[in-house]
């Protein structure tokens, strides 16, 4: 790779990551405080500086995945799908944390070309490096890929159940790195961690300090989601999964991601 492009690669990346770090911090603050004069601010600010890194990356075509990802962050839908504008602080600090995301992972995996060359129709598929079993990251890439084009027909079914499957396969790894003695010191379930249910899965690696809060606004219809299959393990939804339910599972697998792999 030319080396004034890997420079350019790595500043971007880099002021990618501060962003992340303060969405983070804006997030949290906003937990805390929804109404603060300062937090509001504050998010304010950073959503302005989201916007020109994104404008940036994506060489100021709307047209862009990238820069059409960061537009929708703002959107809801209403109940007969059309999109309005008006999303919750807090959701929306949660989707362009995943819009952040997806930019590292697009810049991190370019070999050449200028840094806004990646594909302007499509995002590039998750990158899962962050978890411990190798042989793990492939079946979740594909996953992920698999989920974010179910959401994006329709499918919310699918889309919930993919991210409930991404997100215990994550956290399960997770729990299995931490280590008997430490999972033991957190007041652990007898058994092993396979034979724990999701919501203990969840509940341990909040306990443990793996992650955060982000739990808190995962649906019910998605702590469930073991009950929304067959006994065949194929899709038999017993509850209508809305498209709700379905984006905000996907907004909590990115925050719970980000708890998962601090390093970026």
């Amino acid at each position: 790779m030319d080396e004034s492009l890997k420079a350019q690669i790595e500043t971007h990346l880099s002021y990618l990551d501060g962003l992340i770090r303060r969405g983070c911090e804006v997030r949290d603050t906003l937990a805390i405080d929804p109404s603060s004069s300062s937090a509001i601010a504050a998010t304010r600010a950073w959503q302005e500086d989201c916007g020109v890194t994104i404008n940036q990356l994506s060489g100021g075509s709307k047209a862009h995945w990238l820069a059409r990802s960061f537009s929708e962050a703002f959107l809801i839908c209403s109940a007969d799908g059309r999109a309005i504008a008006g999303a919750p602080p807090d959701e929306i600090v949660n989707r362009l944390l995943g819009v952040l995301e997806q930019a590292v992972g697009s810049l991190s995996r370019m070999e050449d070309g200028p840094v806004a060359s990646a594909s302007p129709e499509t995002p590039p598929p998750r990158r899962f490096g962050f978890v411990h079993n190798p042989e793990l990251r492939p079946v979740l890439e594909q996953a992920y890929t698999d989920g974010r084009r179910a959401l994006e027909q329709g499918d919310y079914d699918l889309a919930l159940l993919t991210c409930c499957g991404i997100l215990e396969a994550i956290v399960t790894d997770a729990l299995g790195h931490k280590g008997f003695i430490a999972l033991t010191a957190a007041d652990t379930p007898p058994g092993k961690i396979a034979d724990w249910s999701f919501e203990t899965r969840l509940a341990v690696a909040e306990r443990t300090g793996l992650i955060r809060g982000g739990c808190a606004r995962l649906p019910a219809v998605a702590r469930a989601y073991r009950d929304l299959t067959d006994t065949n393990g194929e899709g038999g939804s017993k509850a209508a999964i809305s498209e709700r339910d379905a984006r905000v599972t996907g907004q909590v697998l990115h925050v719970l991601m980000r708890d998962l792999n601090p390093g970026r």
